[in-house]
């Protein structure tokens, strides 16, 4: 296997990889095997401790089975951009993996991309590790189904205050889109540990998917009013603003402040998504979704939009929100609706 082929690292030549790979570097000086035990270490610059690549009764941890994993990803998959996505306090674990493979020539700076992406450990309210009551890891799947459950018994309660519109089948379709959704958006927005709370999670106030959604559907309310009750189909009015009607009169969706603070908002879109690609973080991106669908609501609170004199303007200024909500929501993985 290919852990003991990195533990036997000394007898490793050019015949082991790619002819166009880089030709593994001798591995004398980091890699020790204990004569008496036959264990092997690889020690690296920098470091309090070695990598463990054979311990001393001929079997392999985790040590040897990532820089197994890694090379197998390097030779065999011909990969040249990997992810690790672990928790943070791995972290060291696997800069010394990445480390080791590139003083064993595995890695190869200007052709290969390694990165670590760590995550906080989710805890329970007393700050341990979320656990049953028995002690016993939680399963994804039960905080999964546990969270469409209470936005199940939350949607049901506003439909019977009439405060909701939907019939037996979209709310079961919208319990599963806000509980699932509900569940990722607060898991992604994390940096660090965190303590877990579906009070919390669920929230229609303050920065969660419920409050997001909850935006969401208001802005599509607002576009599907203005074409049912108006006559006012928003792409049309799209296609218009691009069209020779509007150049001799360019419009101007910037003449309130809320509707600048929005604007100024949707604007830095790509900019987000580039910085989030560059630096691995989602968090930025949930961020940004939150202070657009902020930006939103205080527009709409403000500034009425259907039956003013710029009606056109803010229905765009709508419509591009909406644009970008969505763009947004699937980047996360997370569904979107245009009903509550």
């Amino acid at each position: 296997p290919a852990a003991s082929s990195f533990a036997a690292a000394k007898d490793l030549d050019d015949d082991d990889h790619d002819e166009e790979g880089p030709p593994p570097r001798t591995t004398e000086d980091f890699v020790e095997v204990d004569p008496e035990t036959g264990a092997v270490f690889a020690h690296l610059p920098g470091r309090s401790y070695p990598l463990i690549l054979r311990k001393s009764d001929g079997g392999y941890g985790y040590d040897s089975t990532d820089m197994a994993a890694l090379r197998h990803r390097i030779f065999d998959l011909e990969r040249e951009w990997l992810v690790y996505v672990t928790d943070a306090g791995q972290a060291e674990h696997f800069h010394m993996c990445f480390q080791a493979a590139e003083m064993a020539g595995w890695l190869d700076p200007a052709k290969h991309e390694v990165r670590f992406v760590g995550f906080g450990v989710v805890q329970g309210e007393d700050g341990k590790r979320l656990k049953t009551r028995s002690g016993d890891t939680i399963r994804l799947v039960d905080l999964l189904d546990a969270a469409v459950d209470r936005m199940r018994t939350s949607l049901e309660a506003r439909v019977q205050e009439g405060k909701c519109p939907l019939d037996a089948d979209e709310v079961e379709y919208a319990a599963a889109v806000v509980g699932y959704g509900g569940l990722k958006y607060f898991d992604l927005r994390q940096q660090t540990d965190y303590q877990f709370s579906y009070d919390r999670m669920l929230s229609t106030t303050g920065n969660t998917a419920v409050y997001l959604l909850f935006a969401h559907a208001r802005l599509a309310s607002i576009l599907r009013k203005a074409k049912d009750e108006r006559h006012v189909d928003v792409d049309t009015l799209q296609d218009l603003a691009g069209g020779l009607i509007f150049k001799k009169k360019p419009l101007d969706l910037v003449t309130h402040p809320k509707e600048r603070a929005l604007a100024f908002e949707l604007s830095f879109f790509t900019e987000v998504v580039e910085a989030v690609a560059k630096d691995l973080a989602p968090s930025r991106l949930c961020d940004y979704l939150y202070k657009v669908a902020t930006k939103f609501t205080e527009f709409v609170t403000d500034c009425k939009v259907l039956g003013d004199t710029r009606q056109t303007e803010r229905l765009l200024l709508c419509h591009a929100t909406g644009i970008v909500m969505r763009q947004a929501f699937q980047l996360l993985g997370i569904k979107h609706l245009d009903r509550i």
